[in-house]
């Protein structure tokens, strides 16, 4: 298992400048994100590098000219902080391992470097106030102001500024044709009216096109991180990751990029397969870090990426990280760990009881675990602290929906889509509400939008299958409920889903296999599959399976101790077979009677009176066996 490159002063110095580069282009999440994780740094480590003036980050694309290879760093091992100490040249970005086709660490050659500098000091007062109208959301100011600029920087800007405008005109001109979702209340049923016919399932922006024009023969990082982007709008997943491999090869700490390059990977083979693409060795923190979130976001981390974060959160590396922590608390919830989670949730907000990232999370936590005290303070709490923020109102959607207000729900739900149409979780959440008030239309609508959103998460699938099969249209639910299993090829309910599915249609073939998949990630002492599998192999006319299943269930639930009554069935089954059959056992068979017989089950009756049939064809082959004996001894 590898272990991250620990945090030295090259690494430090390359996250201060990510903070001031994405800020400088208007990425303010990805500012946002390299600032909080500097800050999570030791301060004794901060403060070196604040101390080391002369040091220049190696992936600073708008610095002074500088010699082309990066400086030596200076690792955090030993002396104080105020004490000179020695240098050591930094392995870090050597990847004897590469894939031969992953792009290399580059930086920009001397007289490009100087070039640039040159012009943004030229154009530093028009690039402050373009700054100043992007923060404000002034976007058409800011290109007017940048029209004659001709520095990477501005140019980043100014397009930028031109796709964030196109984009709030498309979602304008979307929301024009926003189906009319209202309620309608009759005979305690509520339904929802709508006519979307003429509305796209997502926003159209025009303008990809031409923005990809500007930016297509770009070799500037920012720039391809651009081109990257308006790639994947465009559906040209390919192409946009190679871009945005470059772009990180150019300027590896810009987060965006990262998170871009996450919503272009389906499922955990193609991350797998992308890993040995990336311009950074494994061990870098950043690779591990995109790994575990990508893997969050895929609903499917291993106890690898747990093991991630928590050496991610050791002391060598980033121990005060809230994000980190708050990455470490989803890998839990995905793990079902729900205990632990709770733990890491509360430790977060006990050191930062404002932070609002994640919460919904916690909020799906509580639900889950039935802390209803808990989440309605949380709901209060937060929704005073903020109540335009989507994951407060999927926080108060969770709230009302455990106490089974499902009108109240829905309105938190529905709130938190209008914040932020991609706000996965609100439509799939509100999906779960209108099934629960078997509303299936309207629940078939939330889920269609969640998938028009994010085709990769299979919790929308899964939900169209349910709402299909409340309209008992199986073949639909059948469909939906393969779309996610192929998402989560190891999650036992997709299986079950399929496998009554299949049933209902009368594949009892399907079915049966669709079970046995279920059988392999499922707990070992679980019974409920066994008898769905014996049952349908009696059906089929198959009793040797059906009492192996059946057989199973006796000896998972007498290893665990439970109740007769959670058997009983299966033992008359297994005792009934083996006295049909020629040389059956009938020596299991008396045992799994008497214990039936002696009980308070209800089949104690039916036990009874086959324990008196068994053991006298016991004695009776006894007697048998007894008079064959003597025949053979008697003299003939």
């Amino acid at each position: 298992m590898t272990t991250p490159l620990a945090v030295d002063t090259q690494l430090v110095a390359e996250i201060k400048s990510a903070i001031r580069e994405c800020s400088d282009r208007g990425l303010v999440l990805a500012s946002k994100w390299a600032a909080e994780l500097h800050l999570s740094i030791p301060a004794n480590k901060r403060k070196l590098v604040n101390l080391s003036s002369s040091f220049i980050p190696a992936f600073s694309t708008s610095t002074p000219a500088r010699a082309r290879s990066p400086p030596p760093s200076t690792p955090f091992t030993g002396g104080s902080p105020g004490s000179p100490q020695k240098l050591t040249q930094n392995p870090r970005h050597s990847n004897p391992a590469r894939h031969p086709d992953a792009p290399l660490l580059n930086d920009q050659p001397p007289d490009v470097r100087a070039m640039e500098s040159e012009l943004e000091a030229q154009e530093e007062d028009i690039l402050v106030t373009a700054r100043a109208c992007v923060h404000a959301k002034e976007f058409k100011r800011a290109i007017h102001v940048l029209r004659d600029c001709r520095s990477s920087k501005a140019h980043f800007l100014s397009i930028y500024s031109q796709f964030i405008a196109a984009e709030k005109q498309a979602q304008r001109d979307w929301h024009k044709l926003d189906s009319r979702l209202f309620v309608i209340p009759y005979s305690a049923i509520l339904t929802v009216a709508t006519d979307n016919r003429h509305q796209p399932p997502v926003p159209v922006n025009n303008s990809l096109s031409e923005l990809l024009d500007l930016v297509y023969n770009a070799t500037d990082p920012w720039l391809l991180f651009l081109k990257g982007l308006f790639l994947a709008r465009l559906s040209r997943r390919e192409e946009s990751i190679e871009s945005i491999l470059r772009s990180i090869a150019g300027f590896p700490w810009n987060w965006s990029a990262w998170t871009l390059l996450g919503s272009c990977i389906g499922d955990g083979e193609e991350l797998s397969s992308l890993l040995q693409l990336l311009p950074l060795p494994p061990t870098h923190p950043l690779v591990q870090m995109f790994q575990t979130k990508t893997l969050n976001e895929l609903h499917n981390p291993s106890d690898h990426e747990l093991h991630l974060c928590n050496q991610l959160l050791s002391n060598d590396f980033f121990p005060n990280s809230l994000w980190i922590m708050s990455l470490r608390a989803c890998v839990l919830y995905h793990l079902h760990d729900f205990g632990q989670a709770e733990v890491q949730f509360e430790k977060i907000l006990a050191l930062d009881p404002y932070r609002i990232d994640d919460i919904d999370v916690y909020s799906n936590i509580l639900y889950v675990t039935d802390s209803r005290l808990k989440l309605s303070r949380l709901a209060h709490e937060f929704l005073a602290l903020d109540k335009d923020r989507p994951e407060v109102c999927c926080l108060v959607g969770n709230h009302y929906s455990l106490r089974a207000e499902h009108e109240k729900a829905v309105k938190y739900f529905r709130r938190a889509t209008q914040l932020d149409r991609t706000y996965l979780s609100a439509w799939t959440l509100m999906g779960h509400e209108y099934v629960e008030m078997k509303n299936s239309h309207a629940a078939i609508e939330a889920y269609r939008r969640a998938v028009d959103v994010n085709r990769k998460d299979y919790r929308a699938w899964y939900g169209l299958g349910q709402a299909y099969e409340l309209l008992s249209m199986h073949h639909y639910a059948l469909h939906y409920y393969q779309h996610a299993t192929a998402l989560r090829p190891y999650d036992v309910r997709l299986w079950q889903a399929q496998g009554m599915c299949y049933e209902e249609i009368g594949r009892l073939r399907e079915a049966i296999e669709c079970l046995k998949h279920a059988l392999i990630p499922a707990d070992p002492h679980e019974i409920t599959i066994n008898l769905k599998l014996a049952r349908l192999h009696h059906a089929l006319e198959e009793p040797a399976e059906a009492v192996a299943y059946h057989r199973k269930v006796v000896e998972v639930c007498q290893a665990d101790e439970r109740p007769i009554q959670d058997y009983a069935k299966s033992s008359l089954e297994v005792a009934e077979y083996h006295m049909r059959i020629p040389n059956g056992d009938l020596a299991l068979a008396r045992d799994y009677l008497e214990i039936v017989a002696s009980s308070n089950a209800e089949d104690v009756g039916r036990a009874a009176e086959l324990l008196k049939t068994v053991k006298a064809t016991i004695q009776a082959q006894a007697m048998s066996a007894d008079n064959e004996v003597q025949t053979q001894k008697s003299p003939s």
